[in-house]
């Protein structure tokens, strides 16, 4: 009987042992040796507000399209975008020293040559160009100028379309959510399946609407179709210049001054009671976004301007609904301001302002803000606050409380009024200032774009096996079962004669 089970279990072991040899030939060599280098990549985010960098990096043997690429580390310099340095020398060049620096200290000495710099800029430059394109150019030469200073390899600085800056935008957020391809078994990017994910971005100058649609785009200019791993995506997308933050809380002020009559004084009802604040009246009107605004009779740029805040919910949400125009349509439907949009669809990731503004609500009225009813409950309780009450429950936000109130109403217009969430499709969207470890925007989205790391056509094997490595599978799938078949008729044999000899002892 023991010597059954041998004869049993031997060749069984040969089949388990030659099945291990396969799966460590198919495991790359790669995969049982070190970790290999990385590569890495320089975003600068020169938005209207500020400058932000983000160091990205991946596997150097995997290009195109086949390796992670994660984030390794940013940047948040003091100071404003790179547009606020207009008439002054050098300075939009200076103020991304301090992260052109650290990217020194972050990547490895001996990738520096090989790592691309890419600067994009967006709505803070886009009006800088409107305003005075000789001034954008020269911004554009200087911030060149520094970065060229340094050993990376410069791929040039660009001032993004909006809707540029929306696509970008919504192919970062599905990319970290592995909504294109993720890795799977045996070696080979799958697609996962899933639907992907609209972007709704905030900036200081402009606001982002994109996410994939069935519906016919009845205006040319907000549609855009990216293939991107085999599959292709029929986007809508638009950008609306002058509804970012800062530039929104400009024309609201703006707004005031025009309709209250400019005597020095304004009554702000989005300001929070007790605070006061005095600026210049030619601050107000500096920006294309309020030129058109400025006072045509008996107007002086160097006039004291007093603001008092209110604080009442009702007078703030008439006011900024005034900023939004919903009157007329060319198309079969719009958003606002005569904007094609259609139907919102699916799911959606809210960032930049976005966050910050829902994260304020949460913390310090303690609503989920989950519906538009909560939305709306948030900014009245927040609207109907005094600054010391404020300065109470978020003294780390000192310095923008009073505009948190103006911010909320805005994104309450903005999202039920104008792009169409309801009770139903809010509820989809995900308020995130991070996916994984990388920061959301469209910095990244902008890299792989630029880069090769973003194929259009499907990724098929990690890597593939070298001729030697076939050769020795090939041999041991037509060898294991052909020996393991010899072995056990052999063991028949010599059962047979053993048999055989018995009967006739």
């Amino acid at each position: 009987m023991a010597k059954q089970r041998r004869y049993f279990f031997a060749p069984v072991a040969l089949v388990l042992f030659g099945i291990l040899a396969i799966l460590l030939l198919t495991i790359p060599t790669e995969d049982l040796a070190e970790p290999p280098e990385c590569m890495y990549g320089i975003v600068l985010d020169a938005g209207s507000s500020h400058t932000a960098m983000y160091i990205y990096k991946w596997p150097a043997d995997k290009q195109n399209g086949t390796g992670v690429v994660t984030q390794h580390s940013e940047c948040h310099p003091k100071g404003g975008g790179i547009s606020s340095y207009v008439g002054q020398q050098g300075a939009a060049g200076r103020s991304l020293q301090v992260c052109l620096d650290q990217a020194m200290q972050d990547i490895p000495r001996a990738r520096h040559h090989l790592t691309p710099v890419y600067l994009g800029a967006t709505a803070g430059m886009r009006l800088l160009n409107i305003s005075s394109p000789v001034q954008s150019a020269q911004v554009l030469q200087e911030v060149g100028h520094k970065i060229q200073s340094y050993p990376f390899n410069y791929q040039g600085a660009a001032i993004l379309s909006g809707q540029e800056e929306g696509a970008y935008g919504w192919v970062t957020v599905n990319y970290l959510l592995e909504n294109f391809i993720k890795y799977g078994f045996v070696g080979r990017w799958l697609s996962p399946g899933r639907q992907t994910v609209g972007a709704l971005d905030f900036g200081g100058a402009s606001t982002q609407i994109t996410f994939v649609t069935k519906d016919e785009v009845e205006d040319e200019s907000d549609r855009m179709k990216l293939r991107l791993y085999g599959h292709d995506y029929s986007l809508y997308t638009h950008s609306f210049l002058c509804y970012g933050r800062d530039q929104v809380l400009k024309r609201l002020l703006a707004h005031l001054v025009t309709t209250q009559g400019h005597t020095g004084t304004v009554a702000h009802p989005c300001f929070p009671a007790g605070y006061i604040i005095t600026m210049k009246l030619g601050t107000l009107f500096d920006s294309p976004c309020t030129v058109a605004q400025t006072p045509s009779y008996s107007y002086n740029p160097q006039a004291a301007l007093s603001v008092k805040g209110t604080g009442k919910y009702d007078h703030c949400l008439g006011n900024i609904t005034e900023i939004f125009s919903f009157h007329s349509c060319p198309f079969s439907q719009c958003s606002f301001d005569k904007v094609f949009q259609p139907n919102v669809s699916g799911s959606f990731m809210a960032f930049s302002a976005f966050f910050y503004i829902h994260q304020f609500l949460q913390t310090t009225t303690g609503i989920p803000v989950t519906t538009p009813a909560q939305l709306e409950e948030a900014a009245h309780s927040i609207c109907n606050m005094s600054i010391n009450e404020m300065l109470v429950l978020a003294p780390d936000q000192e310095p923008r409380l009073q505009d948190f109130c103006a911010a909320s109403v805005f994104t309450k217009v903005l999202f039920t009024r104008g792009y169409g969430f309801d009770e139903i499709s809010f509820p989809h969207i995900s308020f995130q200032k991070k996916a994984g470890d990388a920061s959301v925007g469209w910095a990244l989205g902008y890299m792989l774009s630029l880069s090769s790391l973003l194929p259009g056509e499907s990724v098929g094997l990690r890597k593939a096996l070298k001729p030697g490595a076939w050769a020795a599978l090939l041999f041991l799938l037509v060898l294991l079962p052909a020996t393991a078949l010899m072995y056990v008729s052999l063991q028949a044999c010599r059962r047979k004669k053993k048999g055989s000899s018995d009967t006739a002892s």
